[in-house]
Formats: C-alpha cells, structure tokens, sequence
C-alpha cells in the first residue's frame, strides 16, 4: 500500500497541508501517514484497537456482570469495593452514576489542583450527595503546583497538563493502597476519544523521570507533597498491590450526548461547554495556548474518534464544528485575565513564553522507550485476555 508521510507540521493555507477523507486529522499532526486513498494512520490504528478495547455489543452486558462479580468479590468485608476519580465533567459523573447503579460501592476520588470551575464543584456536590457517595479530596499544595504548571510553560511543549494527569493516576493508586481497595474505574472511553496522534500532541502522564527533568530544569520549588508515580512505585502497586484500572466505559454503549441529559434529568448536573472544560486552566489551555502556539485543536481527535466508532456525527458535520471557534471570544479572555492573574504572570511575560520555540518531550530526559513497550505488552494482554481494556 502507498503511503505518504509529511515531515513536520503543516497548516491549512501552507502548501502540502491536506485532511483524511475518513476522519478530519490533518496534517497539524506532524507524525501524520496517509495511504493511497487519503485514509490516515490514526484511523487504521483506532480501527485495529478498537476491536480489542471495546467490548461488542452482543457480548456487553456478560462481560460486564463478570467483572462486576469481581469487583464486588474483592471488596466483601470492606467499606468501599472501588473508587472513582471524578472531576465533575461528564464522563467521571457518568461513570460513578453508572457505578452505583450496577451495584457497586465506591468512594469518590477528587484532585483539586486549584483550577476547578464552580459548576464542576456543584457538579461534584451535587452528584454525590444525591448518589450517596462519600469524597475524598486531596487538595495539591498551591505553591508547588504553581511553580510546575510554569516549568512547564517554560518547557514549550503541548504537553502542560502532564502534571496533573500524573497527580490524579498517583493520588488513586495511593487511595487504592492505603484502603485496599484492588479496583479504580477509569473514565476514559475509548470509542469516544482514542483517535489521534500517539505522543506528538500530548505525552508523559505516567512518566514521573520527564516530569521530574522539566521541574529541574525550569522550576524553583521542590515537589515534597506533589502525588507521584515512579517505575517502581508503579511496578510495586500493579504487582504486588494488584491495583487493576477498569475502563468501565469501555463495557456499555455510551452516548455522551445520552450521558448529558442523563445526568441533567436526573442529578441536576450542570454542562459546561466542552470536553474537560470542567477546570478554567484545561478550558484556556485547549480553547487558547494549544491552537494558539502550537496550532493543535484536540477537538479534531474527539470528533474523529465520534465519526469512526459511534456514528453520532457525520464528517461533513464535524467539518463544521471545527471551522467554529473553541470558545467565544468573551469565555477566553475572561479565562486568560483568570489564569495569568492566578500564576502570577505579567501580560508580557505570559506573550514571551508564547513566543518560545516549540519543543518536544524528547527534548528533556524521559523513559519514552520503557512506556512504549509497556504499551505494547498491555495491548497484547488486551488481545489474549490478560489485561483490562
């Protein structure tokens, strides 16, 4: 098959710049493959992986009751059989209404990094308090987190959400461990989000030697209190711990649009105008720093993962979805006088770290390689039987 790659990163109106005819990746993603009918990389790698990561529908409903015997096995004499992460966004509420609905008993799980909005702390209450479960919530320490957040604007990289991504996976394993609790449901939905680039646009969230070099090269503070993953604290909870990560998402035929009035009908949630726009910083950073700097709208993933899997949009429609803005012009600059205001930047110190060269992780010491074959090693557990999907 003839395949066509193009070095680096073009943009519409550059020469060269071309769109898949499947899905709407385009060549902003620098690592893009096109065959010889225009199809691109990401959708024959989302088509390969989708068979494996998400359950068929004539088998849902078995697989599920099987592991939610499980789960409820692992948790007899306990308090709690499980534990959600949530954020008050969509899938996370979703998925512990989804919890306490098949039976299970889980404790809640909050990350609060400084950034939530108030109707993801609403969402949270809310929800709980009518589902009836109990939270915990570790609050990061201010100062540190801020000094990290800046390392990583300092770093030039598309990737400066890494740090909190990292400190929720860390935090649950530490809850996970401390209460014995083997099982943490995952929110993540394959179907609905797993097309795109591999590392190109985000990378590192369970890679704490890159975190790590980044802090040491542009940081101030010591990260003493910051919830983290290191290979061996990983190995140590996944083997020993027997921790497992169950994307239970992945076992049911989720509509997010289903899940919305679901929750809204039913909990009194709140929508908040975009995917992980629960938190201010995420909403800027993906509505301005992202398409700004670095010219990468993963609003293209989400809808591309919707046109290959689940039908819910046509590409023509999510062609036009993606000609409008991320986020009305009045949402982002009352985001942006949020977000400088509360990391302490100056107009023209924030504008000089636009204007830094864009860099890559592979610019800073990480373990890339080690989490690669990882990857590769889970996803042929994923084919035999012997991981999670």
């Amino acid at each position: 098959m003839d395949e066509s790659r193009l070095v680096g990163q073009v943009l519409p109106g550059e020469a060269g710049y071309r769109v898949c005819t499947r899905c709407i990746m385009d060549t902003t993603d620098p690592d893009i493959v096109f065959d010889a009918k225009g199809v691109c990389d990401n959708c024959r790698r989302f088509e390969t992986q989708l068979k494996v990561r998400v359950v068929p529908e004539d088998r849902r409903q078995e697989v599920l009751d099987s592991v939610v015997r499980k789960i409820k096995r692992s948790g007899n004499g306990r308090e709690y059989d499980c534990i959600v992460g949530v954020s008050g966004g969509t899938d996370s509420t979703y998925l512990v209404y989804m919890a306490k609905k098949i039976g299970l008993r889980p404790l809640a799980v909050h990350f609060d990094n400084g950034w939530d909005s108030e109707t993801a702390v609403r969402n949270i209450e809310r929800t709980l308090k009518k589902l009836d479960v109990d939270l915990f919530t570790y609050v990061v320490d201010w100062d540190e987190f801020r000094d990290l957040q800046l390392s990583f604007l300092k770093a030039s990289t598309p990737d400066a959400e890494i740090p909190t991504d990292h400190g929720i996976i860390a935090l649950l394993y530490r809850v996970a461990g401390q209460r014995g609790i083997r099982y943490i449901l995952d929110g993540t939905n394959f179907a609905a989000e797993g097309l795109g680039p591999e590392t190109s646009w985000a990378y590192g969230h369970l890679d704490w030697h890159y975190i790590k070099s980044v802090q040491k090269k542009f940081g101030s503070a010591r990260l003493k209190s910051f919830p983290h993953l290191s290979v061996a604290r990983l190995a140590y909870h996944v083997l020993v711990g027997r921790t497992v990560f169950v994307s239970v998402l992945n076992y049911l035929d989720f509509s997010r649009d289903k899940a919305i009035a679901t929750l809204t009908n039913e909990l009194g949630w709140e929508y908040y105008g975009g995917k992980h726009c629960e938190s201010v910083y995420t909403r800027f950073f993906q509505s301005y720093i992202l398409p700004r700097k670095f010219h990468i709208d993963k609003r293209k993933r989400h809808l591309s993962s919707l046109i290959m899997s689940t039908k819910e949009i046509t590409r023509e429609r999510a062609l036009e979805e993606i000609a409008r803005a991320p986020m009305p012009d009045d949402v982002v600059n009352r985001d942006r006088a949020f977000v400088l205001k509360k990391l302490g930047l100056r107009e023209t110190d924030f504008e000089k770290l636009m204007n830094l060269p864009v860099k890559s992780f592979r610019d800073y010491a990480n373990m890339h390689s080690m989490f690669r074959l990882r990857q590769k090693t889970l996803s042929v557990g994923r084919k035999i039987g012997f991981a999670t999907r």
